[in-house]
């Protein structure tokens, strides 16, 4: 099967980028559309060498472009060698296969674009089924490019008085049982993390997911508040598979804190269905921390674009805490940042790289997740000094009195070990 789904050449592929200017697309915005496909291919590792725009009031039906702006694309491409034509929308079967005709070389569509470069990142096995699940769902009705020539063969000795499969229907047989085994082994995974997560959920450590644009830096942020090791390269799609790691904060607050694979304007479809598994993670999630960088051209888009994967896969309306990453290439240029901290109150300004504005980050977190904790106030002897200790440990102590014959505390423990402390509890507080 990898014969069919393989994208990948071994040289250096020359790439020929094509857009269509719709009448309800702005010319900037396919512009936009265009410069990150052209990012998407040098990911994959292919060379731009050229790219091509129609305007048009509709896509064609059978190439997507006009006929005549096809041939004139094709020419071009003959004479400057392009291996792979590259549309920056989704094609369907019946388009693909005209436009290699008269392409005569590969063609092929963001979707699949973008699932080669999945394919190429992933590292865990889980990753690699669920790209491969992706794969073969828009592989399938895609099938006959491959298999058209072949002619129907009679079948043999026991399969008399009827025609055999053609070679085509044995194939999208193969793959449509290789899909149900995937989604199958995907269920599994489904269920034990699952299980993981209720595990998690007994020490009562609130969740937190770190959300997206790809690119963003999110896994810069987890290894700068975490100390991981988590591969961050500038590049998209740098990491795929979710990481998660424990968070302690100043406030002496556990959280586990987990990076979700980046998510792009026109995200396909079957690869966020693909995707839930890793996804449940940010459905899951107390709070999620939305990795904005706040120095690209596109950033707006990029914040829609996050918004509409969320909404898409369940997440809408979750806590969310917007960080503006990338602070350390304004260059001075304070504007913009200042209009998002406007529209976003209690976002925070932060380099991932530098470290700058992590104190705030920590205290928005802090703040944040408080009210899984419970407020209490305390009296404790002042021979105590185990629970004394163990109330500094595991709780954030707001307020102390040690005048008197007992020590008297106000602070915020977890739910969890509200009973270690119950014999020496005066009473609640009404959290600030």
């Amino acid at each position: 099967m990898k014969a069919l789904i393989e994208t990948r050449n071994r040289r250096t592929e020359r790439v020929f980028l094509v857009g269509v200017e719709l009448k309800s697309r702005q010319a900037r915005e396919l512009e936009e559309s265009l410069d990150e496909l052209a990012e998407l291919a040098a990911t994959a590792g292919g060379v731009v060498i050229g790219e091509g725009v129609q305007k048009l009031q509709a896509p064609c039906a059978s190439t997507y472009i006009g006929k005549g702006k096809a041939e004139e694309f094709s020419n071009h491409c003959r004479e400057a060698d392009v291996d792979t034509v590259i549309f920056d929308d989704e094609l369907s079967p019946a388009q693909s296969r005209n436009l290699e005709k008269l392409f005569n070389c590969k063609v092929l569509d963001r979707t699949s674009l973008i699932l080669d470069i999945f394919a190429q990142r992933a590292r865990t096995r889980e990753g690699k089924l669920q790209i491969e699940l992706a794969q073969l769902q828009h592989l399938l009705p895609r099938l006959t490019r491959f298999w058209g020539h072949l002619s129907r063969q009679k079948g043999g000795i026991g399969m008399r008085g009827g025609e055999g499969e053609t070679q085509l229907e044995t194939d999208r047989r193969r793959v449509q049982d290789r899909i149900a085994r995937i989604e199958r082994e995907l269920e599994v995974v489904r269920r034990q993390r699952g299980t993981q997560r209720q595990a998690r959920q007994r020490n009562h450590w609130a969740l937190a997911s770190i959300v997206g644009y790809t690119n963003a830096g999110k896994s810069t942020l987890l290894n700068t508040l975490t100390g991981s090791g988590v591969l961050a390269e500038d590049k998209l799609f740098a990491t795929l598979d979710p990481t998660t790691r424990r968070l302690r904060l100043p406030t002496n607050q556990n959280v586990l804190l987990t990076d979700t694979v980046g998510f792009i304007r026109k995200l396909p479809h079957g690869l966020v269905e693909a995707f839930k598994a890793t996804l449940e993670e940010v459905v899951q999630a107390d709070l999620l921390l939305h990795v904005v960088d706040v120095s690209h051209e596109q950033v707006d888009e990029q914040i829609r674009s996050v918004e509409q994967v969320l909404q898409e896969i369940g997440a809408e309306g979750k806590p969310t805490l917007m960080v503006f990453n990338k602070i350390d290439r304004l260059n001075g240029n304070q504007a913009a940042l200042a209009r998002f901290q406007e529209r976003f109150p209690h976002g925070v300004a932060v380099s991932a790289l530098t470290g700058e504005g992590m104190p705030a980050l920590w205290a928005e977190l802090g703040s944040q997740l408080r009210p899984i904790r419970d407020f209490m106030e305390l009296s404790v002897p002042h021979d105590r000094h185990n629970v004394i200790a163990r109330l500094h440990e595991i709780g954030q102590v707001v307020e102390r009195n040690y005048d008197g014959e007992t020590a008297r505390f106000k602070a915020r423990i977890p739910p969890h070990c509200r009973g270690e402390f119950a014999p020496f509890i005066v009473g609640e507080l009404q959290t600030a």
